[in-house]
């Protein structure tokens, strides 16, 4: 199962920097993420979502397009397009991310020149997860990891 961590902050380019920090981490294998949105509000109020493919779907794009390259062998392009779509589907539907519902709600309500960032994770050490997003001045909106982490974060981004 994957927990949860929404976090926002004030700046608009905090949440990409803090993603960015989060991903080393992936990088070297030490957290695995299922899903990532980042949200920013600009000046004006006018709220633009940057959500990244769930890696369910990513499994399902690929996955399909073998086998659309398998099973359609008399038109290869064609079934290699239309397996990676149909497995993107499928994909998408058993690891549907993050909630786009949820994440509207969030970037409605950030302050004009905000940001939030939106972290499905799926396991790895959240101690280095704390590690990393201390740098970051942020607050925890919303997360199911366990309260001694949320209480760790919300200290270490203050």
């Amino acid at each position: 199962m994957s927990d949860l961590l929404a976090i926002t902050f004030d700046g608009t380019d905090e949440a990409e920097a803090a993603l960015r920090s989060v991903r080393a981490l992936e990088h070297e294998d030490r957290i695995k993420l299922e899903d990532t949105a980042v949200v920013r509000k600009d000046a004006d109020g006018k709220v633009a979502i940057h959500n990244e493919m769930a890696s369910g779907t990513e499994a399902g794009i690929g996955i399909g397009a073998v086998l659309g390259g398998l099973l359609f062998v008399v038109f290869p392009v064609a079934g290699i397009v239309g397996g990676a779509v149909a497995g993107g589907l499928v994909g998408r539907a058993v690891a549907p991310g993050i909630d786009g519902k949820f994440v509207k709600e969030v970037g409605d309500d950030l302050p004009p020149g905000g940001s939030a960032l939106f972290l499905l994770i799926r396991g790895g050490d959240t101690g280095l997860l704390v590690g990393a997003l201390r740098q970051h001045h942020g607050r925890v909106r919303q997360t199911s990891l366990p309260d001694e982490v949320e209480q760790a974060l919300d200290s270490a981004m203050k």
